[in-house]
């Protein structure tokens, strides 16, 4: 007599979600915590201006581009003064919240990509902090020596204010740009994640909060390739998930399984005999 087994259940393709207030709580104290780290950074005044020299002075010696090529571009725009002042709303407005948007989409539609962004942004970040304690650096819009101007002071709106006042933000922390380094993260994991052939036009993100940063004065050409290179290391070692399709054979079984439960009819056995021939006919 042959025993009838039961077809196994099949395994779900998305992977649970993990718990939204830990996430919450965690992702609320990862930033604490980065916001506090960056206070310890605060105050290196002269360190950070001789660093300033210096990262300028490298960059001339690598012959990279100046930033006030990029500058030029949005103060005498056709527009007037209409570029800068929306590179100084995207700088001010478009960081936090298209990250957050980034992580809280991969939660809801790719729970094991959310999982990966995470850890990838949390690394990043923890790498620009350490960057931050060992290497204060003032922004070129502070450093005379570039001869560029802060937009968000000249033209509005600014999330700055002055140095010696400003308690909620270290404006020592120039290197790296997490300004750029998430919003690259964002753009690799949207191409990764998703299937769509238009995907790589996240790219443009990255692109365009580059040319802000350094347009803006607010970051040299340098900050942003440390930024990159942190990313690269962090994306090595914290490897991305595969996209997996249910085997047909599990899917099968599942069906099978969702028939005796009354979702679909049983088949006599001489139709359970015929249907391999069908299937094979049907392909």
């Amino acid at each position: 007599m042959n025993a009838r087994t039961e077809p196994e259940e099949a395994e779900p393709a998305t992977p649970a979600r993990p718990p939204i207030v830990r996430e919450l709580l965690l992702v609320a104290g990862l930033f604490l915590v980065y916001k506090l780290g960056r206070q310890l950074a605060s105050g290196h005044t002269g360190e950070a201006f001789r660093d300033a020299h210096r990262v300028w002075d490298l960059e001339r010696w690598l012959r990279l581009p100046g930033e006030g090529a990029v500058q030029s571009l949005l103060l005498h725009g056709v527009h007037g003064d209409t570029l800068v002042r929306v590179a100084n709303v995207y700088y001010a407005t478009v960081h936090f919240p298209a990250t957050a948007a980034f992580l809280i989409w991969l939660y809801l539609r790719r729970p094991a990509h959310y999982v990966w962004a995470r850890r990838v942004l949390a690394a990043v970040t923890a790498a620009a902090l350490v960057l931050h304690l060992a290497f204060p650096l003032a922004p070129p819009r502070m450093l005379a020596a570039t001869g560029l101007v802060d937009t968000a002071r000249v033209y509005g709106p600014s999330v700055y204010g002055p140095p010696q006042t400003d308690h909620l933000s270290n404006q020592f922390a120039a290197m790296p740009s997490l300004h750029f380094g998430w919003a690259l993260m964002v753009a690799v994991g949207l191409v990764v994640a998703t299937r769509s052939r238009w995907r790589w036009l996240w790219l443009l993100h990255p692109l365009l909060t580059l040319l802000v940063i350094v347009g803006t004065a607010n970051h040299y050409w340098l900050d942003a390739l440390v930024a990159a290179a942190l990313l690269g290391v962090a994306l090595a070692v914290i490897h991305a998930p595969r996209h997996t399709a249910v085997p047909a054979a599990t899917a099968t079984g599942a069906a099978s399984a969702t028939g005796r439960r009354g979702g679909a009819p049983k088949l006599a056995p001489a139709d359970a005999e015929e249907r391999p021939a069908l299937l094979g006919a049907g392909r």
